[in-house]
Parts: C-alpha cells; structure tokens; sequence
C-alpha cells in the first residue's frame, strides 16, 4: 500500500476498508447489488492521540469497526474512511 499524505489529528485514525466479500462460505456468488458494506480493514495512517489517552491501534493493524462507522472520503483515487479510535471493535 502506497504512503498516504494524510495526518489524522487527535484521536482519530485513517482505515483502507477491505473488499466486500464476493463468494459465501457454500460457493454461491453474490452479486454487486447484494454486496454488504465491508466492516474490516488495514489501519493506514494514526494520529498522536489525546493528552488522556494514548493510541492502541498502529499503522499496518487489521481493525473491525461498526457498519456506520466513520467518514467516507476519497484521495488521491482510493476510499478511505476516517474514525475515531473509540469507533473501532477490534483488532484482528
């Protein structure tokens, strides 16, 4: 994954969401339309946190976060969604 020019401030941290599952467990395909919104992917860029609480997720993590979770922008022609770190489940 290229470098990404963007500095999360506070709390907040920039993810990569991954693609959208294309196969179930059994083989059946899903099509484009039935595609759910993917709720896992690779943390790109962290910021330094508050004065109260340090950042527990670092670049390069794989993180779980809720399906409403965070913004959608896009830069330099990939998606990115930024969140607050409290927005994130899990890391896996």
């Amino acid at each position: 994954m290229a470098k990404v020019n963007i500095k999360p401030l506070a709390d907040r941290v920039l993810v990569a969401p991954m693609e959208a599952e294309t196969k179930t467990a059994s083989g059946i395909i899903i099509p484009d339309t039935a595609k759910e919104k993917p709720q896992k992917g690779k943390v790109v860029a962290v910021g330094p946190g508050t004065k109260d609480e340090k950042m527990t997720v670092s670049v390069g993590d794989t993180v779980l976060y809720g399906k409403y979770s965070g913004t959608e922008l896009k830069f330099d022609g990939a998606d990115y969604l930024m969140m607050r770190e409290s927005d994130i489940l899990a890391i896996i």
